[in-house]
């Protein structure tokens, strides 16, 4: 008898608890993603243009954890471009994603209003890293030496977006530049097998160009011409930043926490990409960042990585306003969400 009455004050035990741990897990489910050990919300994040080393950081917070701190799950695939990745974060299958904060702003002045749904929340580069990018052999050595060449980009790049005004800022005939379409993995090749004189990428691809087109790269930046213009940005829906600010404030630190980790261990970064994308170099990666850095950080050292200023963002919008980029006026708040942005 006293066997069978330990038997079941075991059992109600066992019961008992394994009652208390079900209500625990269940109240530890919701999507507050507090990164105490509850339910991991899923995200999806897009890359900024393709899977190159100027992205790693978002594989860097993946794999060191610092998404997962956060609350997160993320599923990282990659963008081509910055009206894809808008396109794609507006129409809900993605999250978040950097874009050029040039080209989100040629959205939003733009007449379509499908396109103007998303809203910018922390900087990914202080100055603008748009450039077309040639090889020595092509006789390419100015933003004239473009005039009766052959350019491929993404039908959506703001490289691609963004030349006509950076053509008549440089006195470039733009009716005179030929644009094909391309893919933003196979631009590169494209180049290297002597398809196009030139292509659009960002100022830090040139060590992936070198790596791939055995070529001396050339490199025409957009900053030569149009100063003070921001870089990367990240964005997400304003419906999501609207109904979960919060969420959207824990994501956006810990990417800039994968951001500043990359750039002061960029040997380390560009073996995390490499791990996770067959196709990258982990050399080249490497250099990207190495790169990347002057334009991470502002000028100013005070000045916390991922901050936006509204004075900034101001002067961007009206240098595209003097060159009659934009076909309706916008202001700095309805670009970026300025009480989720880092502070400049």
């Amino acid at each position: 008898m006293r066997r069978l009455t330990r038997t079941v004050a075991a059992t109600a035990l066992v019961a008992a608890l394994a009652l208390v741990s079900a209500c625990s897990s269940g109240s530890d489910s919701s999507d507050s993603g507090s990164g105490d050990g509850s339910k991991l919300r899923k995200v999806t994040y897009l890359t900024s243009f393709g899977n190159f080393g100027r992205d790693s950081y978002a594989w860097v917070a993946k794999d060191k954890g610092f998404f997962k701190e956060a609350g997160f799950e993320v599923d990282i695939k990659p963008g081509q471009g910055t009206g894809g990745v808008i396109t794609t974060i507006i129409g809900g299958k993605a999250d978040f994603g950097p874009i050029d904060l040039t080209g989100g702003i040629l959205q939003l002045g733009g007449d379509d209003p499908k396109n103007k749904e998303f809203v910018a929340v922390a900087a990914i580069q202080q100055r603008t890293m748009a450039a077309i990018v040639t090889t020595q052999d092509k006789g390419i050595a100015s933003p004239k030496d473009l005039e009766g060449k052959t350019i491929a980009d993404t039908q959506q790049s703001v490289v691609r977006n963004l030349f006509p005004t950076y053509a008549k800022l440089a006195g470039v005939d733009a009716s005179k530049v030929t644009w094909v379409n391309g893919q933003a993995q196979e631009l590169i090749g494209t180049l290297a097998a002597g398809k196009v004189d030139g292509i659009g990428q960002f100022v830090v691809g040139a060590p992936t160009v070198r790596a791939v087109t055995k070529k001396e790269p050339v490199l025409l930046p957009y900053s030569d011409v149009m100063t003070d213009l921001y870089g990367n940005a990240l964005i997400t829906s304003k419906k999501l930043a609207k109904e979960e600010p919060e969420t959207v404030k824990r994501f956006t630190a810990a990417l800039l926490k994968g951001l500043e980790y990359s750039l002061a261990n960029p040997k380390e970064a560009g073996e995390i990409l490499a791990k996770n994308v067959d196709a990258a170099n982990p050399q080249a990666a490497a250099a990207e960042l190495e790169l990347m850095a002057a334009y991470v950080r502002s000028s100013n050292s005070g000045t916390a990585i991922g901050a936006l200023d509204s004075g900034r963002v101001a002067k961007s919008i009206a240098i595209l306003q003097g060159a009659g980029a934009l076909k309706q006026n916008i202001t700095p708040d309805q670009v970026v969400d300025f009480s989720l942005a880092p502070k400049a």
